[in-house]
């Protein structure tokens, strides 16, 4: 893997905005990252073992995590819908993209074709971050990327927490997720209402299996629906979301193998057994 210690001095994030002729935007969900201390950080997070050798940045803005990720990465492609920006990348970093180690593709990265990366590193718009997140985390890619801290929270919470939710078993089923940084609003320009973290998932393959996944994953949303109720009334009520025709015939199931598991709630089962209830409940209630 390419080492990801950036050690060169990098373009100032004010002067690229200058260059660009931009301002922030908060009602575009547009804040630029403008601490060089974070943005040298970011590159770092990627776990030790990573493939650093073509780097996917969704979201390039003027391009200040960009530079710090062409110090450690063959390649790079940023994704930017805006076509100024699009444009003002190119013409930054135009040397990078004459010697093809800069590649910008404009346009939407929820509908354009993704390009074939080792890691992401990327600096989320917030507004669009769980549906970038989840389009990515299939992939089986490691991933460093910044969301509202509440966000990022939840989806690395524990079993049993406050924080602990759909988002958080959802993410988990494909990767390790860690809160590696909080970042505070200052960093930015404008500062957003809020702290933002910077989040290293870590693909892995689940130490349990699922035999339909759309299904696992509409199962898990339909208890935390009910996430008050007992899993055996969340079961009964959600048929509707998780797809069940026959849910009283679930609960018999799961009564016969497990009782207990009917008394306790969404909340306080780890993924593992979300995934075998999903089972029971596709065996017997579809």
């Amino acid at each position: 893997m390419t080492d990801t210690t950036p050690d060169a001095a990098f373009r100032d994030p004010d002067d690229l905005r200058r260059r660009a002729g931009v301002r922030g935007d908060p009602d575009r969900d547009q804040h630029f990252l403008v601490d060089d201390r974070v943005l040298d950080r970011i590159p770092t997070y990627l776990p030790e073992d990573a493939d650093a050798t073509h780097l996917l940045e969704i979201g390039g803005g003027t391009g200040a995590l960009t530079d710090r990720l062409l110090a450690v990465a063959d390649a790079v492609t940023v994704i930017e819908r805006d076509p100024d920006l699009a444009a003002f990348l190119r013409e930054e970093f135009a040397s990078e993209v004459d010697a093809d180690r800069l590649t910008v593709l404009e346009g939407d990265a929820l509908s354009v074709d993704l390009p074939a990366f080792s890691a992401c590193v990327s600096n989320l718009p917030y507004g669009i971050s769980s549906e970038i997140a989840f389009r990515l985390l299939p992939e089986g890619r490691p991933l460093v990327l910044m969301f509202q801290r509440e966000f990022g929270e939840r989806m690395a919470a524990e079993p049993g927490t406050d924080d602990y939710g759909r988002l958080s078993v959802s993410a988990q089923h494909y990767a390790a997720v860690e809160v590696v940084e909080i970042v505070p609003p200052d960093a930015f320009d404008p500062a957003p209402a809020v702290e933002s973290a910077v989040v290293r998932l870590t693909p892995r393959a689940p130490d349990y299996a699922v035999g339909d996944e759309a299904f696992f994953f509409d199962f898990v949303k339909a208890l935390f629906t009910q996430r008050r109720k007992t899993i055996r009334n969340g079961i009964r009520n959600t048929a509707h979301i998780s797809g069940l025709s026959e849910p009283e015939a679930v609960v018999e199931a799961v009564e016969a193998e497990d009782p207990d598991l009917l008394r306790k709630r969404a909340g306080s089962l780890a993924p593992e057994t979300f995934a075998r209830l999903a089972e029971i409940a596709d065996e017997h209630g579809r």
